[in-house]
């Protein structure tokens, strides 16, 4: 796979991302990729937006896919590092590689998904890391609640 083909889905994933923006959302968005490079479906974080603590961007996206034996597969592609929970999530479902848009405003559980098998890819895209600092400056509340701290 190339780091084209990763910009690509991770603009698709940007536009999740900012499409939770305008709802008052959290700017994180995801998508799930075939092996031939077809989206097959696409989550933005709702955590606000439903009042539910699970609805992160990369869990929606598992929940579009649906019930699907072909996870181990699939690509996941995250703006952001993925949180524990998301990364159970792809390591339960042997979701092989995972795009991370950025890591530098939060590491999820990188090394675990490492240990567990996943192979990451983390693109440090401005667009992506533009994103979450707008969200830490203007709502450093919402931030917090959305890391758990």
């Amino acid at each position: 796979m190339s780091d084209n083909r990763f910009r690509t889905w991770l603009t698709a994933a940007i536009e999740q991302a900012e499409k939770s923006w305008s709802e008052g959302g959290i700017p994180i968005g995801s998508v799930l990729v075939s092996p031939d490079g077809e989206i097959v479906a696409r989550g933005h974080n709702e955590r606000v937006q439903t009042g539910d603590p699970t609805a992160h961007a990369e869990m929606v996206a598992m929940r579009h896919a649906g019930r699907r034996r072909d996870f181990c597969e699939l690509t996941l592609v995250s703006t952001l590092s993925p949180c524990a929970m998301c990364s159970g999530a792809a390591v339960l479902y042997r979701i092989p590689t995972v795009v991370i848009g950025e890591n530098k405003t939060f590491r999820g559980a990188e090394d675990w998904m490492r240990e567990n098998g996943t192979t990451l890819h983390i693109l440090q895209d401005e667009r992506a890391i533009a994103l979450m600092e707008r969200l830490q400056k203007e709502n450093p509340e919402l931030w917090a609640e959305d890391i758990g701290e």
